[in-house]
């Protein structure tokens, strides 16, 4: 068993660009598929030249389609937290029931907006807003 440190390390350098490489592969056909400006035609000419080509192909999609793959990126993200905060704002928002409330239920709502505060659902001033509609009504 004579397996020098410095081979240890170049067999570690290797390995994990080997995983970079796999990872940056992914991202680029992942990319790909998602992007929805990009027509089948040229989802399959990008797809091929990925597969066939695989180094060439991968460098020429980031230097053609690099900073768009960012911004596209961006846009889920902004896309995916706008959802969410929708979809927060819409289930701590208190129900619109006709006629007086019961007596608890504000006691009921402020704790339900509690909770969602103390889980990071909602940022401070959602829920001071939200607090302030139920003391209100």
């Amino acid at each position: 068993m004579d397996y020098p440190l410095l081979n240890v390390f170049l067999t570690m350098l290797w390995f994990f660009l080997w995983i970079m490489w796999l990872m940056l592969l992914f991202r680029v056909v992942g990319d790909i598929f998602r992007d929805d400006a990009l027509s089948g035609w040229g989802k399959a000419g990008w797809t091929l030249t990925v597969c066939v080509l695989p180094f060439l192909g991968v460098f020429t999609y980031l230097i053609a389609r690099g900073r768009g793959m960012g911004e596209r990126e961006l846009r889920r993200a902004q896309d995916r937290e706008r959802a969410f905060r929708a979809y927060v704002q819409e289930a701590a928002a208190p129900a619109a029931a006709p006629g007086p409330k019961a007596p608890g239920a504000k006691a009921d709502e402020l704790g339900r907006l509690a909770v969602l505060h103390d889980r990071g659902a909602i940022t401070d001033a959602e829920y001071e807003q939200a607090k302030s509609k139920v003391l209100t009504s």
